[in-house]
């Protein structure tokens, strides 16, 4: 595997469209916002939980996991002192009478699972601070073992396989001896791990990719896809033909019609035939 599809800056907010921004705008702001943190004793209990939550109906706006990794990431880059255990971020909207039942009715969930250590962040700056820490998940990894780079990828699979695709990727890395902090959006089973590398470190690179390609098969293991949100470039080709099957070559020939003088973005994401 090549280093050219995996994605080095993660979740870095970049400049508005004002198309992104005229759609917003057509959206009316909920009435009642709340935020809130908690925190598991394990990778498993917190996604358990999730599960239930939207087995329940329960509305979410957000629910983001970050494993302990990431959460001693955050209180190096961020100054705050978060227990290093696996962390839910999450939020509702509504009205104030609805957003309020939300809440206690994930709580009441989530003490079944153990998950606990709840913080309500119900102010706009005490929101916009919890959000932010998660946007700068990037550099946060920064903190993690200094003057080393981020190598990110990420995968996605089943909701029901997410605990044992999370745990699966915190064991290899550690038995690979590598620095990984994850965060995941947990309602849809997408999940990012920030490795920490030295460029310069031919080894240490050859490991990075290594798990990255070993994560990728893990999702198609599991019954999913080998990138949810970071693309399939030149990185992830050679497991185009394992996830999509006879399906590639219908995916060559659309790109030949849309694109015969292979001038857009040639040479990505479908790997050359033979």
């Amino acid at each position: 595997m090549r280093i050219g599809a995996l994605a080095e800056i993660a979740d870095i907010p970049g400049p508005r469209l004002s198309t992104a921004a005229s759609v917003r705008a057509r959206h009316v702001r909920p009435e009642a916002i709340s935020a809130a943190t908690c925190r598991s004793a394990s990778v498993a209990a917190a996604v358990d939980c999730v599960i239930a939550v939207i087995q329940s109906a329960i509305p979410m706006a957000r629910i983001e996991l970050v494993d302990e990794t990431m959460v001693r990431g955050f209180n190096l880059h961020s100054g705050t002192d978060l227990p290093e255990s696996t962390h839910l971020f999450l939020e509702f909207h509504g009205g104030p009478a609805a957003v309020a039942e939300q809440a206690v009715a994930f709580r009441e969930i989530a003490d079944g699972f153990g998950v606990a250590g709840w913080q309500d962040a119900t102010t706009t700056e005490d929101r916009n601070a919890l959000w932010a820490m998660r946007h700068n998940a990037h550099h946060a990894t920064g903190g993690l073992e200094p003057g080393k780079r981020t190598l990110a990828t990420d995968v996605c699979v089943p909701i029901s396989k997410l605990a044992e695709a999370v745990v699966e990727a915190q064991d290899l890395a550690r038995a690979m001896g590598l620095t990984s902090a994850i965060v995941g959006h947990v309602g849809d089973g997408n999940f990012h791990c920030g490795v920490r590398v030295d460029p310069g470190d031919a080894a240490g690179m050859a490991r990075a990719l290594e798990f990255s390609g070993r994560l990728a098969e893990t999702a198609l293991r599991l019954g999913d896809t080998v990138s949810g949100e970071h693309g399939i470039g030149i990185g992830k080709q050679e497991y185009m033909a394992a996830e999509h099957g006879a399906a590639l070559d219908w995916m060559r020939t659309l790109e030949a019609a849309f694109d015969p003088a292979g001038l857009l973005n040639p040479r990505k994401m479908l790997p050359p035939q033979g």
